[in-house]
């Protein structure tokens, strides 16, 4: 499939009830050939408001966080493991996961990154495994299918708890050095 028409399919997705109440389809935003991918959990309400992930206050710490680290949305690319809007904001149900991870599968295989960082615990029990515990494993790297993949703290953890913002600047400076080490078109 395509970018345009996994686009298409994904926008048109009614395959779980979160199609109901949604406003849009937050389908992700960035370079189709970035070699570094961040995924969050799903959107939220300013999210589902304008169709693009990471747009609200989270987001603004997002785009500083990467501006950190020299990258933004054009030379990177932003998805959720679920592309609509869970009502308040709560955890994706697995059943919604489930129903919605096939869209990021088929969004990994055409971009093809070479650093995954998983934002926040959801995104990394997906990506990285099920018994990833972020406050344990953020900031560690993995290798899965040729890919290197580690977890950050959620932006919006570190707007609730900014005494996790230190080792979240330790975690984004490890980042930076996979980046420089593995990338060639990012920089």
């Amino acid at each position: 499939m395509d970018w345009n028409t996994l686009q298409e399919s994904c926008l048109a997705c009614k395959r779980c009830t979160l199609s109901e109440t949604r406003t849009n389809v937050v389908f992700g935003v960035g370079r189709q050939d970035a070699e570094v991918l961040f995924v969050g959990e799903g959107p939220g309400q300013q999210e589902d408001l304008q169709g693009e992930p990471f747009v609200g206050r989270a987001g603004k710490l997002l785009d500083d966080m990467m501006a950190i680290i020299d990258l933004d949305r054009t030379n990177s690319f932003i998805a959720n493991i679920v592309k609509c809007r869970p009502p308040g904001n709560r955890d994706p149900l697995p059943a919604e996961q489930e129903a919605c991870t096939p869209w990021l599968d088929q969004q990994l295989a055409i971009i093809q990154p070479k650093i995954i960082v998983c934002l926040g615990r959801i995104a990394a029990m997906y990506m990285i495994g099920s018994d990833f515990k972020i406050t344990r494993d953020h900031g560690q790297w993995f290798d899965r299918d040729g890919v290197r993949m580690m977890a950050l703290f959620h932006p919006a953890a570190l707007l609730r708890d900014p005494r996790k913002r230190p080792e979240t600047f330790e975690d984004l400076k490890s980042l930076q050095r996979e980046i420089r080490e593995i990338c060639t078109n990012t920089y």
